[in-house]
């Protein structure tokens, strides 16, 4: 467990495994996992009105609103409270920097750098359990039971956002919108780049930075 309050951001594109990483880096230091993405997911899932509009933003291969992310990351941060936690999908810009900046103090900030040609290959084998957001990557991370969640047997579904020709909007998006922020960063002496195609060639490396980090 953590000796220290943590506060970390994790930046990645789209299928670069933020979230295998977060959930690896939660489960070893006791911390929570704050995603933007799962939390939007889930919302769409429930259908409620945030849900419909990101939605329609999602499916057309484009960024959700400033405004939308915003106001959903931060009211999530503030239930966490005064515990550890791991920001993924947020801040995305400069301006939501800013504004994280202004209310926390960010003790570090991972990018994963992953080629964009291995990222379209692997999220054609990724599926998810739609309800607790869980991942498995065919040949990889594969379910126990094809098709199916581990915990719950549930039918597993892929993404609408992981359609080839989605992904590569994405991509683009992501590095005309991120490499600013990832500068940002990089002047306060935040950042920390683990470069690779899997995670299980990444983890090793991140873990001796997390321990080196935590105690310092």
């Amino acid at each position: 467990m953590y000796t220290k309050i943590f506060r970390a951001v994790i930046i990645g594109a789209p299928g670069s495994g933020k979230g295998t990483i977060s959930t690896l880096i939660c489960k070893n230091h006791g911390c929570v996992h704050i995603s933007t993405g799962d939390i939007l997911r889930q919302n769409i899932m429930k259908n409620t009105d945030l849900g419909k509009k990101a939605k329609q933003y999602i499916a057309e291969g484009q960024l959700v609103p400033d405004s939308i992310v915003t106001k959903t990351t931060l009211a999530r941060i503030t239930e966490v409270g005064n515990r550890s936690y791991i920001l993924d999908g947020f801040p995305r810009n400069i301006a939501q920097a800013e504004a994280l900046a202004a209310r926390e103090q960010i003790d570090a900030v991972i990018t994963l750098d992953i080629p964009h040609d291995v990222i379209i290959d692997r999220v054609r084998n990724r599926w998810i359990h739609a309800p607790s957001g869980r991942v498995y990557n065919i040949g990889f991370q594969d379910p126990k039971v094809p098709g199916r969640d581990d915990v719950t047997g549930e039918p597993l579904t892929q993404r609408e956002d992981d359609k080839p020709e989605v992904v590569a909007k994405r991509l683009q998006l992501y590095d005309e919108l991120m490499n600013p922020v990832i500068d940002w960063y990089e002047k306060k002496g935040l950042v920390a780049t683990f470069k690779g195609k899997q995670t299980k060639e990444i983890w090793p490396r991140m873990e001796l930075y997390l321990n080196d980090r935590i105690n310092a």
